[in-house]
């Protein structure tokens, strides 16, 4: 039901915008999130998009990343500004429909395949 992309290969200090399409569900009823799972490491939370249009950000991203939504293409964005090679890792997208918890996977009901993000240095 969501479907990732726009990942790939880019250097320190470039961007890269990934989406994240949805189909079978209505974006605007839900909390949209991303995560992200580095090599070798657990999946961490980057950033939430709460229905109401509240965001949350990790520590490490804020300032560089934002989450956006498109509601007539039933899409949500992740643009990634100077990029640093720390944020290699899969993205993955998700949704969750009731709750508040937005920070653990396990707050999430529907999840995306992921998508490979590179930054070289």
């Amino acid at each position: 039901q969501l479907q990732a992309s726009g990942g790939g290969l880019v250097q320190a200090g470039g961007s890269l915008r990934l989406s994240c399409a949805a189909s079978e569900l209505t974006f605007g009823r839900y909390t949209v999130g991303w995560f992200r799972q580095p090599p070798g490491k657990e999946r961490e939370f980057v950033t939430a998009r709460k229905w109401g249009g509240s965001t949350y950000y990790a520590e490490s991203v804020k300032g560089r990343f934002t989450i956006s939504r498109d509601n007539a293409k039933n899409t949500v964005y992740l643009q990634m500004n100077s990029l640093k090679p720390d944020d290699t890792a899969v993205y993955y997208c998700a949704a969750r429909l009731f709750g508040n918890s937005i920070y653990h996977r396990a707050d999430y009901d529907y999840w995306g395949q992921g998508t490979q993000v590179t930054v070289s240095s």
